[in-house]
């Protein structure tokens, strides 16, 4: 798991993280937890994350993403819990609406995940208007970190630039190196998320950088930073391409700034160079050295900084 160094085995008299198995399909189970745990803060990540296996497992999908999130709202109505509620929303619910996108903009999603977004999105309004539940949506745009999914595609980049340089890989497979997006840093994401938690009122806000950046870019940004031409080694693989692609995802995200008080600071470059010195120390090589100044430099700086 992504949280082993913070796992504590819960017999310890320090333990302050505690596990409780679930399922977003289960209904029972959710409300059980919630019986059990009754929390005061409700943060919903959880859902099949990734665009392109939405296109093959589009009923599971649904069921996990769009029931899910009903599910807990539900488990919530009924246990008459007082906790406030976040639901990750994702810019993928705009689709091929023009950018910047905002609070305002049409919904257009084009893929059974960001579909069920979409649902997920509406029923946390209906029950925040319905039932008075304390319930916000956060439209995040693309928020990487070295702990991202090694499915998505910027950790597949950095992977893919660590193997190459080890000798371990010799080419890199990716789908549609156009595709622009809104790249932030994940940990500035997540202090936006309490922030919106901590509101006076519950609300809807879009979170991202307001620069887009393409596939392609992020690539060479990668490889350059190993000093290595990425069109000797990158490969296009159909397999990896979309049914259907946004053009360009960037948010506009002033509400979130003038109400929350919210700004990113890490950029584009930085963003990259971080994940690629994580993943050339993964690999057993020894990082470019930038990026993990850099992320020091963050930790030390911001109010979520840990030791």
């Amino acid at each position: 798991m992504r949280i082993d160094h913070l796992y504590v085995d819960p017999h310890d008299s320090e333990a302050r993280l505690f596990l409780h198995y679930g399922d977003l399909s289960d209904s029972e189970q959710i409300g059980n937890i919630m019986h059990n745990t009754k929390p005061d803060e409700i943060y919903h990540l959880g859902a099949q994350t990734h665009v392109r296996v939405s296109f093959d497992m589009p009923e599971y999908t649904g069921n996990v993403v769009a029931l899910g999130t009903v599910r807990l709202l539900e488990s919530i109505r009924q246990s008459n819990c007082t906790a406030k509620y976040y639901q990750a929303s994702s810019s993928e619910m705009f689709g091929a609406a023009p950018p910047p996108q905002n609070e305002n903009t049409p919904l257009n999603p084009l893929s059974p995940y960001a579909a069920a977004k979409v649902y997920a999105y509406h029923m946390t309004n209906n029950y925040r208007d319905a039932y008075g539940i304390f319930a916000s949506n956060g439209i995040f745009f693309n928020h990487e970190s070295p702990r991202r999914g090694e499915t998505f595609v910027t950790k597949k980049v950095v992977r893919g630039v660590a193997a190459i340089v080890a000798g371990k890989q010799k080419y890199l497979y990716l789908g549609n190196l156009d595709a622009k997006r809104d790249w932030g840093f994940a940990p500035e994401y997540v202090e936006c998320m309490w922030r919106t938690l901590q509101s006076e009122k519950p609300d809807n806000y879009v979170v991202g950088t307001g620069q887009a950046h393409s596939v392609r870019e992020f690539v060479e940004t990668a490889f350059s930073y190993v000093d290595l031409n990425s069109e000797n080694y990158v490969r296009i693989d159909k397999r990896y391409l979309r049914a259907l692609d946004p053009a360009e995802l960037v948010a506009d995200s002033a509400k979130a700034e003038r109400a929350l008080g919210w700004k990113p600071k890490v950029g584009f470059q930085e963003l990259a160079k971080v994940m690629v010195d994580a993943e050339m120390r993964r690999i057993g090589l020894p990082p470019v050295g930038e990026g993990d100044e850099l992320l020091k430099k963050i930790f030390r700086q911001r109010w979520w900084a840990v030791d």
